[in-house]
């Protein structure tokens, strides 16, 4: 049996998969996070908004370039692996096989079974939310195990349902906020005055990396989506924009639905509670679950393939046994099964890190965020041999284009630290204690990464 996935996704459902993936949890999870950062201050919201936009379409318009030109198993992987070497190529994937896509699919599965829990009236922190993260964890990727086209069909319309709240949101709340005085006042009211520094302003930046991310794992179905060298950088650059677009217009109108103390307070869903009262308000919120799942399910596909992209190289742990596919469904099984383990343990990690405050001490961190931005890092290496080694490409390819990926990236790595770094230090020494999340974060992926190196076919082979 050869060990090789087919084609079997088309345009429609690569750019589903991009929009699927990125619109989910983050428009209204982190929406009521970046209020809360920005101290109130609507137009440095929606500012946050847009820079992280600006961000995720120029990154992905680079990346839609290389996808253009390799074509293999997992793009990310490939193109570490054309531009920066097979070296580079395994750690950035053992980092999303290991951090990355299971840490982003375990937050995921708790927001999913947030907003379901909101409908109940459970507690976040309560059992029912974590026992209901865990089954949605585990029917992701069943989902996805069982039946790749199902899930294809799944990420199709829940893409689709996840997008009426949010245009309905769109049109709705800005006529409502225009007529109740709520957007006047959201911008230009006391809520303008009460910040205007940059610190807030990176932190709104580095809380929308959540909300943004995701259309990379796009790519960790390249050799899956038909006439992927064409079909997937439209996915890429179209996908973007109609994410950008969506968000910004989504975070002006819920402002004319409910105040910006109110959004700080409450969230997003107290607009739809206003605006179409209780059992409209009710029938957004199921949708909202629904786009939660979609999500989730976009980042179990990602997951599942993980470990697959590293075997299939002869890398990892067990190569065998890990790039094999199952003649029926065809899919990588084994990987998937570890794929979800290691989602089951950044749960763990997530609930006892940030729902809590005691399990790991100095070494909690925001799981959501830092491993978002780590990838962003990661980039940059592979951008800067991209420049070196293309020469046969246009100024603009070459050159300008891939110049402001890595300007992007680099920005959002600086307002990570000074949003998770320097920030939670200052105010940790100032009590008289310390806390330094970025630095712990970093001792952690170190470690992960030194686990790697031992399962490395170098470290394999310096060791017979």
């Amino acid at each position: 049996m050869e060990n090789k996935l087919t084609k079997k996704y088309g345009l429609f459902t690569a750019i589903c998969m991009v929009v699927g993936i990125v619109i989910g949890s983050g428009i209204f999870f982190k929406g009521q996070n970046i209020l809360i950062a920005t101290k109130g201050n609507l137009l440095l919201s929606v500012l946050s908004w847009a820079i992280g936009g600006v961000v995720m379409i120029i990154c992905s318009a680079q990346f839609a370039v290389m996808a253009t030109k390799y074509e293999k198993v997992n793009g990310v992987v490939d193109y570490a692996e054309v531009t920066c070497g097979k070296g580079y190529a395994y750690y950035i994937g053992w980092f999303v096989t290991t951090i990355y896509y299971p840490a982003m699919t375990s937050v995921l599965a708790w927001v999913s079974a947030r907003y379901f829990g909101v409908l109940f009236g459970w507690s976040l922190v309560s059992a029912e939310v974590m026992a209901l993260s865990g089954f949605f964890l585990i029917m992701a990727y069943v989902i996805n195990a069982l039946s790749p086209k199902i899930a294809g069909y799944f990420q199709v319309s829940t893409t689709v349902i996840k997008l009426i709240p949010l245009l309905l949101m769109a049109i709705v709340g800005v006529i409502v906020g225009l007529f109740n005085g709520n957007l006047a006042n959201s911008f230009v009211g006391d809520a303008i005055s009460q910040a205007a520094g940059g610190n807030e302003l990176f932190a709104g930046v580095c809380a929308t990396a959540f909300a943004y991310e995701g259309w990379i794992i796009a790519t960790s179905i390249n050799s899956e989506i038909k006439d992927a060298k064409k079909n997937l950088p439209i996915a890429l650059i179209l996908g973007a924009l109609i994410v950008v677009i969506i968000y910004v217009l989504y975070n002006v109108a819920i402002c004319g639905g409910a105040s910006v103390v109110e959004l700080q307070n409450l969230g997003a869903t107290q607009a739809f509670f206003n605006i179409f009262g209780k059992v409209g308000g009710t029938i957004l919120n199921i949708l909202i679950v629904v786009s939660c799942l979609g999500t989730l399910n976009g980042l179990m596909l990602g997951t599942t393939r993980g470990l697959y992209s590293i075997a299939i190289r002869g890398e990892g742990p067990n190569p065998k046994m890990f790039s094999q596919i199952d003649e029926t469904t065809n899919m990588p099984t084994n990987s998937s099964i570890f794929g979800l383990l290691v989602c089951g343990i950044w749960l763990l990690y997530f609930y006892g890190a940030n729902l809590t405050s005691t399990w790991f001490g100095l070494f909690s961190f925001d799981s959501s965020e830092l491993p978002i931005i780590t990838i962003y890092a990661m980039y940059i290496p592979m951008i800067i041999m991209w420049i070196v080694k293309e020469r046969e490409l246009s100024v603009f390819k070459r050159f300008v284009l891939p110049i402001a990926s890595i300007i992007a990236c680099a920005f959002l790595v600086f307002v990570a630290v000074m949003t998770h770094g320097i920030n939670p230090y200052l105010a940790a020494k100032e009590a008289g204690t310390f806390s330094f999340p970025v630095l712990f974060y970093l001792i952690i992926f170190a470690v992960v990464m030194f686990i790697g190196f031992l399962f490395s076919s170098r470290f394999k082979k310096n060791k017979e």
